[in-house]
């Protein structure tokens, strides 16, 4: 098993290490490793729970419902039902975001082409 110190975890995921921390206190990522001394160790299940939170949070879902996804995840595979329909709901939130953008961002370029023909 590779173990990542705090500073690697956080630079290889992107989280900061407050983040780190407030993610293992409310229980979103649990089980990291700790060193003879107490230090924690992330292991590589560790990063990729956490690649998986960035996508969530960067696609904005909510961290009670990130939350509840990992709680799933960890009462085992009965639960991989419920886990899927949640990822549905979200990408259905997220699909509708994303037309949503493409839309300001036509208008924005509508914009840009009218200051444009102005010269």
């Amino acid at each position: 098993m590779t173990g990542y110190a705090p500073s690697e975890a956080a630079r290889r995921s992107g989280f900061s290490l407050d983040t780190l921390r407030y993610y293992e206190k409310i229980g979103l990522l649990s089980g990291v490793g700790r060193t003879s001394a107490g230090r924690r160790v992330f292991s590589d299940d560790d990063l990729g729970w956490l690649t998986l939170f960035r996508c969530l949070r960067d696609t904005g879902m909510p961290i009670a419902e990130m939350c509840r996804y990992a709680e799933l995840a960890r009462a085992g595979d009965h639960t991989t039902g419920e886990r899927r329909e949640l990822l549905v709901r979200h990408a259905e939130r997220v699909e509708e975001q994303t037309r949503l953008l493409q839309r300001q961002y036509d208008h924005l370029r509508e914009k840009i082409r009218f200051y444009d023909a102005l010269g």
